[in-house]
Order: C-alpha cells, then structure tokens, then sequence
C-alpha cells in the first residue's frame, strides 16, 4: 500500500565560492601562500602588486549573443588572430620551452639524500666479517627492525618467514647467532625484542662501574619491581643504601628507550611553526597584528582588462571571438572574487583573533595562565557575528605569537567549572593549578587522585577523583606510583 506524504524541510547550501571562502579561513599561513602561488599559476589575470582593480559590474551584463550569426558581413572563425585576445600568458609551454643550457653553464647541484635507518645498519653489517647466508639473514633481521628500532618478532616466526618469503632455509641458533651481531650495531639497543632486552644492551655496552653492573642487575632480574618502582624491595634486595640505588636508576633513566627513533638520519619533516597573529604590548596595551604573508597585494591584470574592452569596442562579433572573451572574463571574473576572498579572509582572521585578545586580556597582559577565562567558540561567534564553524577553522589551525611564547589559537578554549564561591572557572585555570600542585609533591611520596582532589578543594575548586585523573591525563602526567623517586 502507497502512502503518499508531505515534508517540508528546510536547508541551506552553501555556494561553491562559499566552500572555496571557508576552505582559504581555515589555511594556516604557509599552506595559504601555497595555495596563493597555485592561484596564480593558474590564473593568468591574477597578478601581484598594487594596481588600480576593475568594476565588477562593467562586464557583467554583456550579452555574448547579440549579433546575428547569418550577417553576411561577419568576420569569419577563421580569419580571427585568437592570440590577438589572448595575452602572452596564454602561450603554450611547448612554444617557449628551449634547451638554453651551454655545456658549460653553471647548473643546479642536486642534494645528496640523506642516507636512512636502516641503510645505515647495512652499511656497518658491511664492515663484519660474515659468510654469504649469514649476511643473507643478518640483513633480513634488518629489515624486520621498526622505526623505534626493535625487532618485534619471535625467532621462530623470523626462521618461518624467510624460509616462506626469502627461500632461505636456517634455524633459531643460527638467527641468534645473528642477533648477536645486530645487537653490535650502532646506535646501541638497536635490535631488541622488547624494551628489557634494550635497556640491557645499552648498559652492556657501558664503561663497568659498580652502579651500572648494580643497574645490569636490576634490570636483567628484577626488571618487574624497576617498572613499578618498588624501590623498598630493591633497597632490600640488594642491601644498598638510598644513594648506590639513585645512582644506578640514575644509569638506566639516561638510556634510550627507542634507539631507532634518535638516529639523525631519518630525515622526519618537521614543520616550523609560522604565527599567524602576533600580540605585543605597547605601554599597557594590547596590539594586534596579522601576519603579512596572510594580507599580499594583488590586482587583476590590465592586459586582460584591455583586452575585454577591446571586445565591447568592437563591431564585429564571432563565434571565435565569444569564445575567447568567455574565457577572458572567466578569469577576470575569478580573478576578482579571489582578490575579495582574501580580502574576507584577512577580515575574519583579524576579527576572530581581536575578540579572542579581548576576552582573554588578562592572561595576555600577564601571562597567567590561571587568568585564563572560560571562552567556548559560541562566546566569540557571539562577539563577532560569525558562524560558529568559521571561528572553529580560525582556532584550529592558526598559531599566535605572544611576549609567552607562540601558543595554538584552540588553547585558549575550555570549559567552566565552579569553584567553591559559585564563580566560573576555566578548567585550563584548573589544570594549572593541578600540575602546579604535583611539581611541588614530595617525590618520595607522590600524591595519589583522591588526595590530590582534597587538595584542589582546598584551594576551593570541588573537584572530583575521577576529574582530577582525566585532567592528569591529559597533562600527560603518569600517576603516583610512576612518579615516584628515590
């Protein structure tokens, strides 16, 4: 049976110049001159610098089909030069594109790559003496060690894969054997099996004094009662006083735990932060400014302006001719609304991070932290008259620098929670207040959750266990226990 309804929605979509717009707000600044120089090498009518723009309007009313395609005085397709209407620009590459090079002209001198982890771990398997099949599974065991530099596998299971994969028939001692030799290799650590074996290996590979032979011993027998930082039992154990113990933890706290991830070759990116705002003060005052990558000049080009100009002058109209006006005025049209785009987004920035500063003058003026007010996006939004969206692509991605050091927009965002007078309080002001509370612990006693919630309670912020263990959490503060020091 066929029922038949009626659903009134309504929505609103956004235009796909609208997407482009937010797609820009949401650009950090060196990705946004990215996209800037794509823009302009795409668009041949977007030119740099200042230059007097055209009206919009002039252009957008003429009608590309108002001659008579039957005229018997028509200039034919044929007859029409298009790269008369064309500036050079519009030159195909393969037109321009020549080997300008002499022999002996000065050229680019490549960069050598640096070399990687694990090509570096061959390169020392080469200075060992090693027959061919011991070479052959020594470099697979290379191969099986990860970016942390372990080996996470058995020697069974490595035994079983070469044998299935490489065609290379061995057994467990021989893979030991090999072992052994990888665990030679540099940086030292580099081939363990798991983080004791680690530890171990780099100890090993130490000058022999009493408190390492002391920390060799601890980690190789009582490596359970190191990791839980039962202290009292080593004390014990061991009949050494607080002092040996600090010395040979000492030892093993300077170890590297993943020997793989130190090695200078592996050439991770690591992005530079470029601040989009920078805040200074200036005889009390607050200051804002943007950063000037994020405002560049631009104008549309005259040539283009010319050129469409020409076409309103002219008599004659073809169907060549309407074709590459089409063309010109899809660029000057884009060319246009990108120059505004940046204008909008310069504006949104600006805005959007001078509500920010004024909500949180306090905290900029000092730079307390416990000064820092709730804000939620809706309180800027608010402020400022945007969606609530657009302020989430401004803080999310942008970096501001103040007199405190340069800080991620979205980290001025939090929570309120009460405090014990009934006021709103930032739960970053509360946060601090915690780590504050656990750097000043007495380290041979750390402060477990419930006393550290009597504490923020007595400072007059009720907070529960459960709470203060989320926002230890996310410190990235270890509990009490793994706090503990001799």
């Amino acid at each position: 049976m066929l029922k038949q309804f009626l659903n009134l929605k309504l929505s609103q979509k956004l235009s796909p110049q609208q997407i482009q717009l937010m797609k820009l707000i949401q650009l950090p600044t060196q990705a946004f001159e990215q996209r800037l120089l794509e823009e302009m090498n795409e668009n041949p009518a977007l030119e740099a610098g200042k230059e007097e723009e055209y009206e919009a309007d002039e252009f957008a009313n003429e009608d590309y089909d108002d001659y008579d395609d039957a005229e018997s005085d028509r200039i034919e397709a044929d007859d029409i030069n298009i790269d008369e209407y064309l500036s050079d620009d519009d030159t195909p590459d393969y037109k321009t594109q020549v080997n300008n090079y002499s022999d002996d002209e000065e050229r680019e001198t490549p960069f050598a790559s640096p070399i990687s982890f694990h090509q570096d771990l061959i390169n020392q398997l080469n200075t060992f003496i090693l027959n061919d099949e011991e070479r052959e599974i020594a470099e697979f065991l290379v191969g099986s060690i990860d970016d942390m530099g372990y080996i996470r596998r058995s020697v069974p299971d490595i035994v079983d894969d070469m044998a299935f994969t490489q065609g290379i028939y061995t057994d467990e001692a021989m893979v030991e054997k090999m072992l052994h030799v990888i665990h030679e290799l540099e940086p030292s650590g580099v081939g363990a099996r798991d983080l004791q074996e680690c530890l171990l290996l780099q100890l090993k590979h130490k000058t022999p004094t009493e408190y390492v032979d002391l920390a060799i011993d601890i980690i190789e027998n009582q490596f359970d009662a190191f990791t839980k930082k039962h202290y009292d039992k080593l004390l014990q154990k061991y009949s050494v006083s607080n002092e040996q113990l600090k010395k040979a933890i000492h030892e093993i706290e300077r170890l590297n735990p993943k020997p793989g991830g130190s090695f200078t070759g592996n050439n991770k990116v690591t992005e530079n932060v470029v601040p989009d705002f920078a805040i200074r003060i200036v005889d009390g005052e607050l200051e804002l400014t943007l950063n000037g990558r994020n405002a560049p000049s631009l104008h549309v080009s005259k040539d283009y302006q010319e050129m469409m100009q020409t076409y309103k002058d002219s008599r004659d109209k073809s169907t060549a001719q309407k074709d590459a006006v089409q063309f010109i005025k899809q660029k000057l049209d884009s060319a246009k609304w990108f120059i505004d785009a940046i204008r909008q987004r310069q504006e949104t920035l600006f805005v959007t991070m001078n509500a920010i500063m004024h909500y949180q003058e306090e905290f900029f003026l000092d730079g307390d932290e416990t000064k820092l007010k709730p804000m939620i996006l809706k309180d800027i939004a608010d402020m400022v008259g945007l969606d609530i969206s657009t302020i989430s692509r401004v803080a999310n991605s942008k970096y501001v620098e103040t007199p405190y050091g340069t800080k991620l927009i979205k980290e001025f965002f939090s929570e309120a929670m009460k405090n014990d007078q009934g006021e709103d309080v930032s739960t970053l002001e509360i946060k601090k207040i915690l780590k504050n509370t656990i750097e000043e612990e007495d380290k041979k006693k750390p402060l477990p959750d419930d006393q550290l919630a009597e504490i923020l309670k007595e400072k007059g912020y009720p907070i529960a266990r459960r709470t203060i263990a989320k926002y230890r959490e996310q410190l990235d503060i270890p509990v009490a226990r793994m706090r503990k020091k001799i």
